[in-house]
């Protein structure tokens, strides 16, 4: 199985409704593309400067599996909005 994490932190001013837009977003690819077993989104709530905004947690069977995920038309349409309210992104996948 494999684990995939993305962190984001957001632009200066975005807004708490495209927080929460892209939350949702991101949530509705569970049932959009085939290969995602699960995903788990969440808004930091300790604000502490080293923090990251965003977390996404999600589950894949295998690299291949993540693989097509990343190029699903559902995940890219996701991506262009995501792209102008973040500034950093880290990302860490992992089997298990």
């Amino acid at each position: 199985m494999i684990k995939h994490i993305v962190m984001w932190k957001f632009k200066d001013g975005v807004g708490e409704a495209d927080k929460l837009e892209m939350k949702r977003r991101l949530e509705t690819l569970k049932g959009a593309v085939p290969t995602l077993m699960s995903i788990e989104v969440g808004l930091d709530v300790s604000c502490k400067e080293a923090s990251m905004d965003m977390v996404l947690y999600s589950e894949f069977q295998t690299l291949e599996d993540l693989t097509a995920y990343t190029v699903h038309p559902a995940h890219l349409k996701v991506v262009d909005f995501v792209l102008p309210l973040v500034c950093d992104r880290a990302v860490v996948d992992y089997e298990r």
